[in-house]
């Protein structure tokens, strides 16, 4: 019986998965030995005292990972200061690290073929500093809207360009930048439709009733790459549509295509502890159905295939 009460509640299917691979069910159980990391922002150390006071909390530095620190996982930061003043930000250690390798160096143009909701499109900003440029995709628009709004919170969007778009079909190369001796603002006089700086077309109120409304948007293969968010300086500034929408050939890519490229594609989650973990509130009977469903996981498995070929 004593046996029988420290069962985790899994359905039989996950925990017989668990065992077949040799994995510890009481890891998906065990709340506190899970911790959260942030990032935070460079030249923000001074804010670390500051957050530690505000928060009641002592931040553990990552080592192996620069700019990374761990907490307790039920430390809250959304009201902090530092958070609300964009000094730092939630980002699992996992996302940071694959950020790091990369090796992003200055002037490095990468895309991000799955950026939504957008920590590791953040990271990637901040190494670039006042170079380079980013390109973020995304099949969800919701999703990617969420990604937009974390740039702008965190004032990271100047050299950013987000696309609705299928990652698997996306061919558009960076953007151009103006680099003969004409002014951007000589450039944008002299043609007529070009863009012009970014802003939203439509107002806050429109946004939330819109996300409220639950109507969740994709895209498919088929349709062509919408631009929702362009910073001043990602090189969308100045172009004509038929410029910034022209699709690249392979002799154009290999000469002006990305330096790097990341791709978080969508996964099962049944190796994410955190993930995993959500189903105590959503309830473990669906974990079977959202998570060990072979349809599910052949489809995930096609659609990985795409997008990294």
């Amino acid at each position: 019986m004593e046996q029988e009460a420290s069962k985790p509640p899994l359905p039989d299917a996950f925990l017989a998965f668990l065992e077949a691979n040799g994995l510890d069910p009481s890891i998906y159980t065990s709340f506190d030995s899970t911790p959260r990391y942030v990032r935070l922002k460079p030249n923000c150390e001074a804010y670390l005292e500051e957050f530690e006071a505000e928060m009641n909390c002592k931040l553990q530095r990552v080592d192996w990972l620069p700019g990374f620190y761990s907490l307790h996982s039920n430390t809250q930061i959304a009201n902090s200061k530092a958070y609300l003043e964009g000094k730092i930000y939630g980002i699992d250690a996992s996302s940071g690290a694959a950020v790091m390798a990369l090796n992003v160096s200055t002037g490095d143009h990468v895309l991000d073929l799955c950026a939504a909701p957008g920590a590791k499109l953040c990271m990637v900003l901040d190494l670039l500093g006042d170079s380079g440029s980013v390109t973020g995709v995304d099949v969800a628009r919701h999703r990617l809207a969420a990604c937009r709004t974390m740039l702008q919170k965190y004032n990271l969007g100047d050299r950013c360009r987000l696309f609705v778009a299928d990652g698997a079909t996306f061919s558009l190369i960076p953007a151009g930048f103006c680099s003969d001796n004409k002014s951007c603002e000589t450039v944008l006089a002299e043609k007529a439709e070009v863009f012009k700086e970014w802003t939203s077309k439509r107002t806050w109120k429109e946004r939330k009733r819109a996300r409220k409304s639950g109507n969740l948007q994709l895209v498919s293969g088929s349709q062509p790459p919408d631009l929702i968010y362009y910073g001043r300086h990602s090189g969308v500034v100045g172009l004509t549509k038929d410029d910034l929408y022209k699709n690249a050939y392979d002799r154009i890519i290999m000469s002006h295509g990305y330096d790097k490229v990341l791709v978080d594609a969508e996964c099962t989650h049944d190796g994410s502890v955190k993930h995993i973990q959500k189903f105590e509130h959503w309830g473990w009977k669906t974990l079977e159905r959202r998570v060990l469903d072979a349809d599910r996981t052949d489809n995930l498995f096609a659609l990985q295939s795409r997008i990294n070929s």
